[in-house]
């Protein structure tokens, strides 16, 4: 059975008294301790477990233990719903913070995982999002709406309640996408991040979570399957004949985005107005609709014979998407990759289901224009410095960037490598001078 007692374990005047939980378990002794916000007086404190005969004393002692009594009757009882082994100074801190923290019945929401989802769907239009603005977008919005009915598919005739979402049933919930739902990793794995959103956001209404929430795991894979243009396809796609008008349009987008670095939909928005002179610079300025930064791009050379003839006319993601495959058909861009690509099956009449399926494809089958940004930044890797490359690219961090790209710790070694080898050979090169004597005029 567990006992609690409370400790003054602090060199102020006054301040909060630490609870102490301990417990013998098979033998052996543990002991779990977190502060409390009840202060008291250190001079008292010395007196209070004293059998004093001072009434003012007596009086205080019982007001005391009649204020400690309830958080510890609370703690007691937490302590017998929950297994021994999830016990822990974190869970008792919590424990302490709920009891001096209760949250009112109204403000409750309910602890129906399904529940969970819904409301924060519900309250899109005015959640704080990633950018510090307010509104969740369409793209996050339907994140948790595909989330709730993958719950609701999955739970079939149960109901869980936000509670039950621990390491286990994270794993299970995780073959179910990978393994029935035949989903890729990447994308199983981000549908559990969003489920630890879920629960969190549901924790902080005072809906209970399970104590391993923090433990489930929902990091993001190594991206292996690093698809790019090389700077030899580029030039392979611009000296490539081209009959179709809609082709020559795409493809002048397609130079242009691997140029510039820019996603798709970015890219397709660029007009006259983005081109613009500053202080005898010519740069290209926009907003990232994703990540809504502003980023200025220098107008180089290449850049200028691209569009030399002007800029391209607009066309639709999907039209651009295609026409790049049909480019890239057309230039031979053929080398047999192992990647996933979307594949629309039947299952059964009239319901269509579009899935990655895994498989090695001609390169060119592979190709849309998401290809930009990732050609920009692996063909400039190692060759412009790389808080350049992210300023273009608007990556957020350098580790990011590198997953992006598909570099880790031994490609930087090769970099080091390469710069101490040139270094070497520039040494070589120096002229060695040598001091010679005047000859004399014999």
């Amino acid at each position: 059975m567990a006992t609690i007692n409370f400790l003054y374990r602090s060199t102020k005047e006054k301040a909060p008294l630490t609870l102490r939980l301990l417990h013998r378990q098979q033998g052996k002794d543990f002991v779990f301790s977190s502060k409390t916000e009840y202060k008291v007086e250190k001079n008292y404190w010395k007196l209070h477990n004293t059998n004093s005969r001072s009434p003012e004393i007596i009086n205080k002692q019982a007001d005391i233990n009649a204020d400690l009594k309830p958080i510890r009757e609370y703690i007691i009882n937490k302590f017998d719903e929950t297994k021994f082994n999830l016990i822990s100074n974190d869970w008792l801190k919590e424990q302490i913070y709920n009891f001096k923290h209760p949250i009112e019945e109204e403000d409750k929401q309910s602890d129906l995982l399904i529940d969970a989802v819904q409301s924060i769907i519900d309250e899109a239009p005015t959640r704080k999002n990633s950018k510090g603005g307010i509104g969740l977008s369409k793209s996050r919005v339907n994140a948790y709406t595909s989330l709730k009915n993958m719950l609701t598919v999955y739970q079939k005739q149960k109901t869980f309640k936000v509670k039950d979402v621990d390491v286990k049933f994270a794993k299970d919930f995780l073959k179910y996408l990978l393994n029935t739902k035949n989903y890729q990793k990447s994308y199983a794995l981000k549908k559990i991040a969003d489920l630890k959103t879920v629960c969190n956001d549901a924790s902080f209404y005072g809906v209970e979570t399970s104590l391993q929430l923090k433990k489930i795991d929902s990091t993001k894979t190594k991206n292996e399957n690093i698809l790019y243009l090389s700077n030899k396809e580029l030039q392979q796609i611009e000296d490539v004949i081209l009959l179709s008008e809609s082709l020559k349009n795409a493809r002048k987008w397609l130079l242009l985005g691997c140029n510039i670095g820019q996603r798709g939909g970015d890219l397709l928005l660029l007009d006259e107005t983005n081109f613009i002179n500053r202080s005898g610079l010519e740069v290209i300025e926009l907003k990232q609709q994703k990540t809504d930064k502003n980023v200025t791009i220098p107008v180089l050379e290449k850049t200028k014979d691209i569009i030399k003839s002007g800029l391209p006319y607009k066309i639709s993601i999907q039209k651009l998407n295609k026409h790049i495959k049909e480019i890239c058909k057309i230039a031979e861009i053929n080398e047999l990759i192992k990647d996933s690509k979307i594949t629309v099956t039947e299952k059964g009449k009239g319901n269509k289901e579009k899935r990655k399926v895994s498989g090695i494809y001609p390169k060119w089958e592979l190709m849309a224009s998401h290809v930009c940004r990732r050609s920009f930044c692996t063909n400039l890797y190692g060759i412009l410095p790389t808080p350049l490359i992210m300023s273009i690219s608007a990556h957020s961090s350098e580790k990011m960037l590198l997953n992006y790209i598909g570099k880790d710790s031994l490609d930087f070694a090769q970099q080091i490598a390469d710069f101490y080898t040139l270094q070497a050979l520039k040494e070589k090169k120096e002229p060695q001078l040598q001091v010679i004597k005047n000859a004399s005029n014999q």
